[in-house]
């Protein structure tokens, strides 16, 4: 439920009615507004009637969320969130965030030579796979913790927040020590374990779709981290699984809308997961932010062809400074702005 606080609340009675919630068994999450505060609680409404609720000091009223997803949903915040991911960076805002970078770091040499390129042509965050859930026990797995060390000594030479996927409950405290944002990756967005543990942390965390889920499943997702203290939560549209076979998958741009109507997280598109093939990643791209997404996550590698991972969907450093410089006026049409 949603307690509105009156215009002239106290700080004392905001807390007081916190207390009597917690009282209760509810989890409560204030948020303070321009004109009003309000309290999100979350707990079992036959602890507490909201009539008794009403009769407390500073109450305004109470009003029910009737979304499954309680702290995800816009029902609870009106204004759209923007998570700071370190550097001065933030996702949602004005300041489109693109996330790029290859789809595994092969070595320091590589992910530095990259990443400088890819910061040059516009990109604000890194992204890059030190541990690869791959579909083939055969294929790459990824270099672990050292691949953690080399993209943390480029992110810190660069001055750039880094983005990677932690994939075990095991790994979430090594990875949270390297990483400014830590990925749930499509495969794990329903490892109810994992997100929970992340939504112990204090960072970003970017929640990629599922491999079919509904929008409902995906915000749910969000909703475990959330509800676990940790709210600060990316949405990443990377493809959904359907009976086309042109593609990797099928990117849904409309889920782009609908997040934006349903939740005030922020959410980014993956055309490089979306596609599987790197001629498509920039109509795909174009059309995400039109549609209103809140940046990209795109794969970018100096050598596609000798790549350890996902060669066929990364760009070239220069196809990936092109492409920045033609969403730049997609950008501006839509009220948001590139670097």
């Amino acid at each position: 439920m949603i307690i509105i606080m009156k215009d002239d609340a106290t700080e004392e009675q905001i807390k007081n009615v916190e207390h009597v919630l917690r009282d209760f068994g509810f989890k409560t999450h204030p948020i303070v507004g321009e004109a009003k505060s309000v309290i999100g609680a979350i707990g079992d409404k036959r602890q507490l009637s909201m009539n008794q609720i009403t009769t407390l000091k500073g109450v305004e009223s109470v009003v029910p969320i009737m979304r499954p997803y309680k702290l995800a949903s816009k029902e609870l915040k009106k204004t759209p969130s923007v998570i700071e991911v370190g550097h001065g960076v933030t996702v949602g805002g004005d300041q489109l965030a693109v996330f790029a970078g290859p789809c595994a770091i092969e070595s320091q040499e590589q992910f530095t030579e990259v990443s400088r390129l890819c910061k040059e042509a516009g990109a604000n965050i890194l992204r890059g796979g030190a541990f690869k859930p791959r579909s083939s026990p055969y294929s790459f797995q990824g270099l672990a913790g050292d691949g953690l060390k080399i993209m943390y000594n480029s992110g810190h030479e660069l001055k750039m927040p880094i983005c990677t996927e932690v994939l075990d409950t095991r790994d979430v405290e090594l990875v949270a020590n390297f990483a400014d944002i830590m990925q749930i990756g499509a495969r794990n967005m329903q490892n109810f374990q994992l997100l929970k543990e992340v939504g112990k942390c204090n960072k970003p965390i970017l929640l990629k779709r599922g491999l079919a889920s509904t929008m409902e499943e995906w915000l749910m997702a969000a909703e475990y981290i959330m509800s676990e203290g940790n709210e600060k939560v990316i949405l990443c549209e990377r493809g959904i699984r359907t009976y086309e076979t042109a593609t990797r998958n099928t990117f849904d741009i409309s889920a782009i809308p609908i997040a934006k109507e349903l939740t005030h997280l922020p959410i980014i598109g993956d055309p490089s997961h979306a596609s599987g093939t790197y001629k498509y990643v920039p109509a795909i791209a174009k059309a995400a932010i039109a549609a209103g997404a809140d940046g990209l996550m795109i794969e970018v590698h100096n050598c596609p062809e000798k790549a350890a991972s996902d060669g066929a969907q990364s760009l070239k450093p220069e196809k990936f400074s092109s492409l920045m410089k033609e969403l730049d006026p997609i950008a501006k049409a839509v009220g948001r702005k590139l670097l």
